[in-house]
């Protein structure tokens, strides 16, 4: 099996899930350094979505891919007719951009990218799986972590907006079980935790579990635009904004995947804070 963003969040806790598996595990990483995270019996290749030819020698001998797309989408045609050439399986990460509900229903760069890369895919004929994680639960590192290490209070727009956060872990591993095993071809998969809680909740959430109220206050749109500028790119920041502003005070979308495919049901938000307690009390 080949994991692209072998080193990222999702990537790479798939790489554990299919070692733990017994599965030979290759990984595509951009630069060489990046793979002294990686565990030492993973094959490790060096390539690039944006050189095609460059992927050729981690795809030889490769049954079945898990593709993480992080690259301009000019060379993804050359990419995906690539792995056609070469492998059996693809496991694409996309995103929830065919749900019928508001929070995935804004204007989107990223989802046009993920629809043109599953068209791609399709057109093919490889055995397929899609895989649509809504809100990662691990959002709240980069979104909020750093005030609550300070003391500070939370400062945020659209406290309101509800959404199921996922486990990047519950992703991982409904991923590492489409690549390795048989019956999910052809399937999409849209991933969510199991409850419905509104930013400001997830924000109690993590003081329950730290043992401390954290307050949270209300940011104006615009406000959170001049935090972030630079941080972020502006599509992104746009898209965020209409999405938690179209899903204030609307239960978020849930489903039953996660359950489905492991057999297991998908962690609470309450469990993913307890389980990173550390990483709102000290710097990583």
């Amino acid at each position: 099996m080949l994991v692209t963003g072998a080193t990222g969040r999702v990537g790479r806790l798939v790489v554990d899930h299919l070692l733990d598996a017994g599965v030979p595990v290759r990984a595509l990483v951009r630069r060489p350094r990046a793979a002294v995270t990686l565990p030492a019996e993973v094959e490790v290749f060096t390539g690039d979505l944006t050189v095609p030819e460059s992927l050729d020698p981690a795809l030889s001998g490769t049954g079945a891919v898990f593709l993480v797309w992080t690259a301009p989408s000019r060379t993804a045609a050359a990419v995906v007719g690539r792995l056609a050439a070469q492998v059996r399986k693809v496991v694409f990460l996309s995103s929830p951009h065919r749900t019928a509900h508001p929070l995935f229903r804004q204007p989107n760069p990223m989802a046009v990218l993920h629809a043109d890369i599953e068209r791609l895919i399709a057109a093919t004929g490889l055995e397929s799986t899609v895989i649509r994680p809504g809100m990662f639960a691990s959002n709240a590192l980069a979104w909020w972590a750093p005030a609550i290490r300070a003391g500070d209070v939370v400062r945020w727009p659209h406290g309101a907006a509800e959404s199921a956060p996922v486990d990047d872990r519950d992703v991982a591993a409904v991923v590492a079980r489409t690549l390795s095993q048989g019956g999910h071809s052809g399937r999409d998969y849209v991933l969510t935790g199991p409850e419905s809680l509104t930013q400001a909740a997830q924000v109690g959430v993590i003081g329950d579990v730290l043992g401390r109220r954290i307050a949270f206050e209300e940011m104006t749109p615009e406000e959170f635009r001049s935090l972030w500028e630079g941080a972020a790119p502006g599509p992104v920041i746009d898209m965020l904004l209409a999405a938690w502003s179209a899903a204030a005070e609307r239960p978020a979308y849930l489903t039953d995947t996660v359950a489905d495919v492991l057999g297991t049901p998908p962690r609470t938000f309450r469990q993913w804070a307890v389980e990173h307690s550390e990483a709102f009390t000290r710097v990583p």
